[in-house]
């Protein structure tokens, strides 16, 4: 029988969150949902907190405070203790009674939760891929020292995971990513300059937040999944490879020294991994369907266009430099992509602002906690300010 996990969700509300709670539904009593956080959904937010009942509830943007308390007060449950404004996200990470957090939240402001839940000695299923883009040498540092264990969430990262077992890392020749290549892998430079918003989140295969669905439809998302990799698997930069995989089947690839080549795959349904990471080392049955191989009839795969995917360049250039590069990356990305969403620039202009502020950058080797929350601050002013 497994151990009892009293889970805390960050980022409740959003795509990885919503399927969390879905898993957490079919796994029985072992699995208890202590604590929910969300930065302003507060209709789906009311919905999760009348069926599983956590003791505590953060809600960061205190401007919803008002409506968020009167759709609550409908709801007739216990009244769970809430917690307000930014900082809510980091005392609900440290909270007690909880020994597993899922990192679900989207961008640099999963940071300092996240580490806060390290710090307090709870295992972490992460899916913010940005918390080790930016800051990966500190979270692994960190983790060791508090015996913590972290677990990848990404499809990718869970396929990586579960490829290398118990191998022996001298024995990996090398990681292979997969990609969809997204919406827009097939146009010309050309009609990618006009491509609106809308378009970019029509991601052919998964169905994700704004942020992420635009980072997947120039490769940025691969990008960061690079570098996560780098410091999930302590493997170096130039051993992560990625392929062009349309079909989403295989969800990744380690090639070990002898030639031999494991691949993890299944359904393209993010509840998969997610289930592997709050059950592992056991697997139970998931319900979801199963992978018929007949189906897809073949299996392609190519090599990313960096030229046509200048953001992917982008990404390996700060993931190899290291140090500070990475957050200027991060920081500039997300600024970059919300200008986007908001019509204040092209989708050609993203890779532009990034690399611009990246240039600008007075790089660091080996920062400190607060030298990347100056950077992240620095970068985001920079690209503001050419959006």
């Amino acid at each position: 029988m497994s151990e009892q996990k009293n889970i805390i969700i960050l980022g409740s509300t959003g795509s990885i969150g919503v399927n969390t709670l879905k898993v957490i539904r079919g796994l029985g009593r072992n699995y208890r949902v202590v604590g929910l956080a969300a930065r302003k959904n507060t209709d789906v937010l009311v919905r999760q907190i009348c069926e599983f009942r956590p003791a505590i509830v953060a809600l960061s943007d205190e401007a919803r405070r008002g409506e968020f308390e009167r759709k609550l007060s409908r709801c007739r449950v216990k009244m769970p203790r809430v917690l307000y404004g930014n900082d809510s996200l980091v005392d609900i990470a440290k909270v007690r009674g909880a020994n597993f957090v899922v990192c679900a939240m989207v961008g640099a402001a999963g940071l300092l939760p996240t580490l806060a839940a390290i710090e307090s000695g709870k295992d972490i299923a992460l899916a913010n891929k940005e918390v080790l883009v930016i800051a990966g040498s500190i979270i692994k540092r960190t983790a060791k020292k508090r015996g913590v264990n972290i677990l990848p969430l990404d499809s990718e990262h869970s396929a990586i995971f579960q490829c290398l077992a118990s191998a022996d890392r001298k024995t990996v020749s090398r990681i292979i990513l997969t990609a969809s290549g997204g919406p827009f892998y097939n146009y010309s430079a050309e009609k990618m300059k006009n491509v609106s918003s809308k378009e970019a989140l029509k991601h052919p295969t998964w169905r994700m937040g704004a942020k992420i669905s635009v980072d997947s439809a120039n490769l940025m998302n691969k990008g960061l999944e690079t570098i996560e990799a780098h410091h999930l698997f302590n493997i170096g930069m130039e051993k992560i490879h990625i392929l062009i995989h349309p079909q989403s089947v295989v969800h990744s690839m380690v090639e070990f020294i002898d030639g031999s080549v494991l691949a993890q795959m299944s359904s393209a349904d993010m509840r998969i991994p997610i289930q592997y990471a709050l059950t592992y080392p056991n697997r139970v049955v998931s319900g979801i369907k199963k992978l018929d191989l007949a189906e897809y009839g073949g299996l392609t795969f190519e090599k990313p266009d960096f030229e046509k995917f200048p953001c992917l360049k982008l990404a390996i250039r700060a993931g190899k430099r290291g140090g500070t590069l990475p957050a200027v990356l991060n920081a500039a990305n997300e600024i970059a992509v919300r200008s986007f969403m908001a019509g204040r620039i092209g989708f050609s202009d993203i890779p532009v602002i990034i690399d611009s502020v990246m240039s600008g950058h007075s790089f660091l080797k080996n920062p400190a906690l607060h030298d990347i929350l100056e950077t992240d601050r620095w970068a985001r002013d920079k690209a503001e300010a050419l959006c």
